[in-house]
């Protein structure tokens, strides 16, 4: 009599959650991008450009999002023929901007880093108007600079 086995679950592609606005929430956006990366061992060498893009973004919307106490943050991940994709989202609609920081600068390069290590970036209005959402692409020749 043959064996029934079953399927062989497939990683899911996408995958997204919200978390507070909070300090702490970069290495939570990073613990949960290690968690999506696992399930897709053939693109882990996404993983440290991924950590540190991810970090970046999600500490700018914390520190610079206008937005009422209490609101959250939403980071959501896909992985399509080797292309990750973060974006991350909040309630403020101010797009963000490039700027030059000085050698002085204690902080102003988290959007140089994802302007120069992404392969593509951008920023988009959130679906019913309220906030808006900055994403990055991420490939193998990304990564590996």
């Amino acid at each position: 009599m043959p064996e029934t086995v079953s399927p062989t679950p497939i990683a899911p592609t996408e995958h997204a959650c919200w978390l507070p606005r909070h300090r702490k929430s970069p290495g939570a956006a990073r613990r949960e991008l290690r968690r999506f990366l696992a399930d897709h061992p053939e693109s882990e060498h996404l993983l440290p450009t991924g950590e540190l893009l991810l970090s970046e973004l999600v500490t700018n919307a914390i520190q610079h999002a206008r937005t009422a106490r209490g609101r959250l943050i939403q980071i959501r991940f896909g992985l399509a023929r080797n292309l990750l994709r973060i974006e991350v989202h909040d309630a403020d609609s101010e797009k963000p901007a490039l700027r030059d920081a000085t050698d002085h600068d204690e902080a102003g390069r988290g959007l140089l880093l994802v302007h120069e290590l992404a392969q593509s970036w951008g920023c988009c209005p959130r679906r019913g108007g309220i906030g808006k959402f900055v994403w990055c692409h991420i490939s193998p020749e990304a990564a590996a600079a």
